[in-house]
């Protein structure tokens, strides 16, 4: 018995160094991250230069309204609703819950976590010219 938990015992720690390494992100990961965090900072400060920063000009965000009709906000449009409640702190957690690169392209699902709702976003993403953005925006939203 004492020598079946010694193995065991060895083996577990023989075994640490590999399991307590995780991939390093690639440039590219790296890249797509900072795209998202400064749209999650814009989110969480209301603050439209950073979502500027983070979104392609022309990029749409798309939601499903209740009679099951396609919603649409514009980026000005978008930018006029924090007009209000810029630069304020929203109290809530937001973070990446999945991220995955491939080539030139991404997407991150976004959890937005407020004391009234949470927001599941979809995000797409594209490198163009050597720079990441944000092109595309699919989002639910729900009471607590």
């Amino acid at each position: 018995m004492r020598r079946n938990l010694l193995f065991a015992s060895l083996l577990l720690v023989a075994s640490w160094p590999f399991a307590a390494q995780t991939p390093k992100p690639t440039a590219d990961e790296a890249a797509v991250r900072a795209v998202i965090e400064r749209y999650l900072h814009g989110l969480k400060f209301n603050d439209t230069t950073s979502l500027r920063e983070a979104f392609w000009p022309e990029a749409r965000l798309y939601y499903a309204k209740p009679d099951s009709q396609i919603g649409e906000w514009t980026q000005a449009r978008w930018y006029a609703s924090f007009a209000g409640s810029v630069g304020r702190e929203e109290q809530g957690e937001l973070r990446i819950a999945a991220l995955d690169v491939t080539r030139d392209i991404a997407t991150a699902k976004i959890i937005e976590d407020y004391p009234q709702s949470r927001y599941t976003d979809y995000l797409s993403l594209l490198r163009i010219k050597g720079r990441w953005w944000i092109v595309n925006k699919v989002y639910t939203a729900e009471k607590r």
